[in-house]
């Protein structure tokens, strides 16, 4: 696959370029070359932002406060499992640039067109309404502790419908928001950070007894499966660079955006728990935040969910119509992220009540499905190197074999 032109035709009339303010047209096509733009640079803060939110705290809460573990335990189960699923989220994002096709229509190198429903139905599942729900908790709870007032039923109602135009509108607005809300997650993130850690105890025992080889195999694929979550989703952001790209810049930018977005506040999770915290809610985090900055990263996790979510529902979009699906209208994939996160909003609603619960238990799932397709896929690209993949990811191909 030495090529875009290889895997589409290059005369498909999109209008739609590096516009911001448009609903991108189409759905799971080829990105004809005349489309392409940006840099693998803006990979770094599109796969930052969205990581700075309370759920990614929320994963590095749970080694600590439920699996027993102490606060380097924790630390080391954190490295380990982010690294690995950034490692392989950088490899696919170096397939879209060549292919200009979305993560989901790769798969079915590895799994056929109709083998390939499965992974592509359960990542939009996941994405769309999934994650949609969890990070839509974390925000609304965000918004529900900056302005009492709002209640937080209101408050998701807010958040939802933010999460919903960015995603209605697409690609291009998707990346413009991840850029441009990069700087003031950041240093927001970074302050509170900081003073959590200031005020931690690393040196703290175990929160559940004596630790074991199960709790840190629980945070390891906790870990692994949320910078993992991301790897459907990898070449969704890097189809609409130009073919040539290079890929290395490409896989360091994806890679390392996860990675320490990940790593930073997972262990800061972790060392919440260790100054006093002992529940999954953004209130824990911020009572140990001077007010100004306990207000600014309340705002924050408001902004770092809506960051996610854009993400999760347009990849689940599109996850959904790489399994085939046809709609007659030119905003297929619009139509499509609408309707899954409308219901992921309504998941939402249903699980405010036992955050944390609900939570522990999604991340887990991740994990369970997300490895065996990333074997899947990775050795099936390795067999097929150097091959044209143009007859197997093509609407109703036949590829038995995988």
């Amino acid at each position: 696959m030495s090529t875009a032109t290889n895997l589409g035709p290059d005369d498909v009339i999109r209008d739609y370029g590096d516009k911001v303010v448009a609903v991108e047209p189409g759905g799971v096509e080829f990105i004809p070359l005349r489309e392409r733009h940006g840099s693998p640079l803006g990979l770094l803060w599109t796969w930052s932002s969205p990581n700075m939110e309370f759920a990614t705290i929320g994963v590095g809460i749970l080694g600590v406060l439920f699996w027993g573990l102490t606060f380097w335990q924790c630390v080391a189960a954190i490295v380990l499992g982010t690294a690995l699923g950034a490692v392989s989220h950088g490899i696919l994002s170096t397939w879209g640039p060549p292919s200009g096709l979305c993560q989901m229509v790769l798969s079915r190198t590895g799994f056929g067109f109709l083998g390939n429903v499965l992974p592509a139905g359960l990542n939009a599942l996941m994405a769309g309404i999934g994650w949609f729900a969890v990070n839509s908790i974390s925000g609304a709870l965000a918004l529900h502790a900056l302005v009492n007032a709002i209640p937080s039923g209101v408050a998701l109602l807010i958040v939802v419908l933010a999460m919903l135009t960015i995603a209605f509108l697409g690609h291009n607005l998707v990346h413009a928001f991840e850029r441009y809300a990069f700087p003031v997650l950041a240093l927001i993130f970074v302050l509170a950070s900081v003073v959590v850690l200031s005020k931690s105890d690393p040196g703290a025992p175990a929160n559940a007894g004596p630790p074991t080889l199960g709790g840190f195999l629980l945070m390891f694929g906790a870990s692994f499966g949320y910078a993992a979550g991301w790897n459907p989703y990898a070449s969704d952001y890097t189809r609409y660079l130009r073919p040539d790209t290079k890929p290395l810049p490409v896989a360091l930018s994806a890679g390392l955006g996860v990675f320490v977005s990940c790593v930073l506040l997972e262990i800061a999770g972790a060392a919440m728990v260790t100054a006093g915290g002992t529940a999954l809610d953004p209130g824990e985090f911020t009572a140990l935040l001077p007010t100004v900055l306990a207000k600014l990263t309340l705002l924050a996790v408001c902004l770092g969910a809506i960051a996610a979510n854009a993400l999760n529902v347009y990849s689940g979009a599109l996850s959904f119509m790489a399994m085939g699906v046809k709609l007659p209208t030119r905003e297929a994939r619009a139509v499509v992220a609408l309707v899954l996160g409308s219901l992921g909003g309504l998941a939402a609603a249903f699980g405010l009540a036992d955050a944390g619960h609900n939570y522990e238990s999604f991340l887990l799932v991740i994990s369970y499905w997300i490895a065996p397709w990333l074997g899947v896929v990775l050795v099936d690209r390795w067999l097929r190197r150097g091959q044209d993949l143009s007859a197997a990811v093509a609407e109703g191909s036949v590829n038995w074999a995988g």
